[in-house]
């Protein structure tokens, strides 16, 4: 017997209760089913798509990789049709959930001053947001936008581009008192130079001179994955580091960090991207969003 779209619905339904709850007993309570009928309608799924889905034990159950799999696609389903139904039943008014994912300088900076406005403007939208360096997989269903540094791997995500931002080698007035300024890019082999730790496993920074772009290692006390601690240990005359301009830009204008050896920057740029899942079912909640920050940001 083939399965309509409304059965397929609730099956999600239950599969997700599940798979939240830990146990056929209680979705059914959530849902007001027995527990066989939860244990059918999960048989029902595995049946008609050929893979285990969940392992079952007297104690626990445990997703498989395709359950997990299928697990991300529910979820996004039923948000896509919850978007849909309340879409249209408030005339038009995006709502629901949104969960983004931003980097934590960047996202505390630059993202979350603008989450009020956008509160006041879409009230029925709630924003579930996560700072973290972290990439986390927007295909796979663990956010429904990620703002992300740098070029973009080929995948069926889309993009949607919010600006860019250069780099810039600061150090506080305190450490250039104890330890004087560079003055050529080789000066710094003779300072602490604080550098990220997940970009390459030889730490270089780059340099033009005379026209020639050209790289320099460089060696430091403390390494970090992110722009923002590598910003407050500069302030703390720590050392020297090179950060995005949106790390440092405040820090800058009140003189708390001085730029150094700008004869020497290259002016490299890093562009900033929205990616998420796009196409005609894109939820509206989605799209204001990504409206949004494209406006705000560029």
């Amino acid at each position: 017997m083939q399965t309509t779209g409304v059965d397929r619905a609730r099956e999600m339904e239950v599969f997700a209760a599940v798979a939240q709850s830990g146990s056929f007993s209680a979705a059914g309570r959530m849902l007001d089913l027995t527990p066989s009928a939860v244990s059918r309608t999960i048989d029902r799924i595995e049946a008609r798509l050929g893979v285990r889905l969940m392992l079952r034990t007297t104690r626990v159950l445990t997703l498989t990789a395709e359950g997990q799999t299928y697990l991300a696609a529910a979820r996004r389903i039923l948000a896509d049709l919850d978007d849909a139904e309340r879409v249209i039943s408030d005339q038009g008014a995006p709502r629901g959930r949104v969960r983004v994912s931003a980097s934590l300088a960047h996202g505390r900076q630059r993202v979350v001053p603008l989450l009020g406005e956008f509160a006041r403007l879409y009230p029925h939208i709630l924003i579930d947001f996560n700072l973290t360096d972290v990439v986390v997989d927007v295909a796979a269903g663990q956010a429904d936008v990620a703002i992300r540094f740098g070029p973009l791997a080929d995948s069926p995500l889309t993009a949607r581009r919010l600006g860019e931002t250069g780099r810039t080698i600061v150090a506080s007035p305190e450490y250039l008192a104890r330890r004087g300024a560079p003055q050529v890019p080789e000066d710094l082999h003779d300072h602490d130079c604080l550098n990220f730790n997940f970009r390459r496993a030889e730490p270089v920074w780059p340099f033009r001179r005379d026209g020639r772009d050209y790289a320099l290692t460089v060696r430091g006390p403390i390494e970090a994955n992110n722009g923002e601690t590598l910003t407050q240990l500069a302030l703390a005359g720590v050392g020297v580091t090179r950060v995005g301009n949106f790390s440092v830009a405040d820090a800058i204008e009140t003189g708390r960090l001085v730029p150094l050896l700008e004869a020497f920057n290259p002016g490299d740029r890093e562009p900033i991207h929205a990616v998420f899942v796009g196409g005609a079912n894109m939820p509206a909640r989605v799209r204001v969003f990504v409206d949004f920050l494209a406006e705000r940001l560029r």
